[in-house]
């Protein structure tokens, strides 16, 4: 018997059911969809309620006007490089968030219609199945920020574009158009933005219609290798929120606060 469920009244995530069996998530915060606390909380333990909720066959996540979610915002990047105890609870949450995705037993299609970065761009490749419009950015902008690439990118890059790109695109902070992630394997599918939905929506009905059990196992068995690289992700995690004490996060805040360079230090303390 399908269970009666209900999901929290979130302030910047709507929800709706545009096909049967199809949960659509829109992220909806601001010009950007950027993170308060809120909202990455929010985002970091949607999928243990989707995983429970018998109406789900698939999901779609995607958001509102011209960004995907361009990660944290400002302030809650303040927050964390100044408050040890806020500094903490993020961890926590983007380790589940990654840790939540990866079990949920739902398939999940990422539709990415604009700017990708951070946690935003973190739920964008971690979805089982990507598909970007051409004119979507996607830029992990930690080193950028001074903080160790963390979130996703050290545990599920090197799987999808191989370790020399990987290098490449998180020490230079270089955007990746939807069209050069597709070619380079980054995501599953790139169309024309006028067609993003309606190509999630065909893919996530062919996918709801499909036999759930084995399309589940079948998620659950090649999330092991993300799995299997667990250890390197928890390094990156713990290095990233090392970053935000020290001096180089401090400056790379101030910097695109004041929409220049940053300036960091010469030299490094490792």
């Amino acid at each position: 018997m399908t269970k009666e469920f209900e999901y929290p009244n979130y302030t910047s995530l709507k929800l709706d059911w545009p096909l049967e069996g199809v949960l659509r998530v829109t992220i909806a915060r601001g010009e950007m969809n950027s993170m308060d606390y809120e909202l990455h909380h929010d985002l970091g333990g949607i999928w243990r309620l989707i995983d429970a909720d018998d109406r789900v066959s698939a999901v779609i996540i995607t958001g509102q006007g011209r960004a995907f979610s361009a990660g944290g915002d400002f302030d809650m990047v303040d927050q964390i490089i100044n408050d040890h105890e806020f500094r903490m609870k993020m961890w926590k949450d983007g380790r589940q968030l990654v840790e939540n995705m990866l079990s949920c037993g739902k398939p999940v299609i990422s539709a990415i219609n604009g700017a990708a970065a951070g946690g935003g761009l973190a739920i964008a490749l971690l979805a089982d199945i990507s598909i970007a419009a051409k004119t979507a950015k996607l830029v992990d902008g930690h080193t950028a920020l001074g903080v160790a690439a963390d979130d996703h990118a050290v545990a599920i890059w090197p799987l999808l574009i191989g370790m020399a790109k990987t290098k490449y695109f998180l020490m230079t902070n270089e955007p990746i158009t939807g069209e050069l992630a597709e070619q380079m394997g980054m995501v599953s599918l790139c169309v024309e933005k006028d067609q993003l939905m309606e190509t999630a929506l065909r893919v996530a009905g062919k996918v709801a219609n499909g036999a759930p059990e084995a399309i589940r196992f079948t998620k659950h068995s090649l999330n092991n290798w993300i799995r299997s690289a667990w250890p390197a992700f928890e390094a990156s995690l713990a290095f990233g929120i090392l970053g935000f004490c020290g001096p180089e996060a401090k400056e790379g805040l101030a910097a695109l606060r004041e929409k220049r360079a940053p300036n960091f230090p010469k030299k490094s303390a490792v």
